[in-house]
């Protein structure tokens, strides 16, 4: 039974739905739902706290919720967002961290790389990954 969920959220269409996803499974176990948003030293503070106030809206009533801004310096690849989900994941003691996954294929996905695929490796919670189709 999970009952710590983590979705993590950025500005795709497909945070949406996996917050949706996450709001669920923290229904359906009584549990309680962490929304955060990896933010680079570029990222515009208040645009941050926006989305988290737009996605806890979403949620609506029926679960407890409560956001976070996770910070990283990294800016180049996804390797920062990585850790600053992984250490939000860890600090927070998550059994589930929900993400959406945008189904990236041959030379972007190697370009870019997976944040869902890198992220399954560094903790020890679940993941469930939400495709936007």
């Amino acid at each position: 039974m999970f009952t710590k969920i983590l979705a993590a959220i950025d500005e795709k269409d497909t945070s949406l739905k996996a917050l949706m996803e996450a709001k669920g499974m923290a229904v359906s176990n009584h549990g309680t739902l962490r929304i955060v948003y990896v933010a680079t030293e570029d990222t515009d503070p208040k645009a941050s706290l926006r989305l988290l106030a737009q996605a806890k809206s979403a949620v609506g009533d029926g679960v407890t919720v409560d956001t976070r801004v996770l910070h990283t310096e990294a800016v180049y690849g996804v390797t920062g967002i990585v850790d600053a989900l992984a250490n939000g994941v860890r600090e927070w003691g998550a059994d589930l961290v929900v993400v959406g996954t945008s189904n990236r294929r041959g030379l972007g996905r190697w370009v870019i790389g997976s944040v869902a695929e890198q992220l399954i490796s560094k903790i020890d919670a679940s993941v469930l990954l939400v495709r936007s189709q």
